[in-house]
């Protein structure tokens, strides 16, 4: 009887050090995340003055895009440095957004177009910006698993006893809650070549 006590309770400690070691690994493994995405968004901070340098003589009459493009990158580097998980987030929105503009001003000048350097840059932007939608996404998925497991039976016990809290996540820059796809989101896209 008393070694079946002792199996018992040694099935019990080893699950408590498991699921604890889940959490705390978990933890590790989100702080990594994010640390990836401001690695993702310096870089992609640091491409802007090439860019800007390769794009300048031919865009003079597009001053805005590069007061955009310089705006994004001093908040890019404020919110990294911050290492504050919405700011980067936020900042990335904000660099994702200036990037359609300076794509029609490259395609709108055919030298640029031809520019092996302008074409390289751009191809580095976009899959930087790429990269940073993985790492957010690796986020979501990695705190939406933390968070399940801190509210489910029979881990949100070893949650309680050892004080985990609910992790944020990211939260969309845009407005609104997308939980739902509007009817215009639905629809195919049309191209025109």
């Amino acid at each position: 009887m008393i070694w079946l006590l002792i199996l018992v309770l040694a099935v019990v400690a080893i699950w408590v050090v498991s699921t604890y070691n889940f959490f705390v690994s978990s933890k590790a493994r989100i702080k990594a995340a994010v640390q990836e995405i401001g690695n993702q968004l310096k870089r992609q901070a640091d491409l802007i003055p090439n860019l800007e340098a390769s794009t300048k003589g031919y865009l003079k009459h597009e001053k805005g895009i590069f007061e955009d493009l310089t705006s994004a990158r001093r908040d890019i580097s404020r919110a990294v440095e911050s290492g504050d998980v919405q700011k980067m987030a936020d900042a990335g929105a904000k660099f994702a957004g200036v990037l359609p503009s300076l794509k029609i001003a490259v395609e709108d000048n055919p030298e640029l177009k031809a520019s092996g350097v302008i074409t390289q840059l751009m191809d580095e932007l976009r899959d930087t910006s790429d990269k940073v939608m993985y790492a957010r996404r690796l986020v979501i998925d990695l705190t939406v698993d933390f968070n399940v497991r801190r509210v489910t039976m029979p881990s949100s016990i070893v949650a309680n006893m050892f004080g985990f809290a609910e992790l944020p996540g990211l939260i969309t820059p845009e407005k609104g809650a997308h939980t739902e796809v509007s009817e215009a989101e639905t629809k195919t896209p049309k191209v025109n070549l």
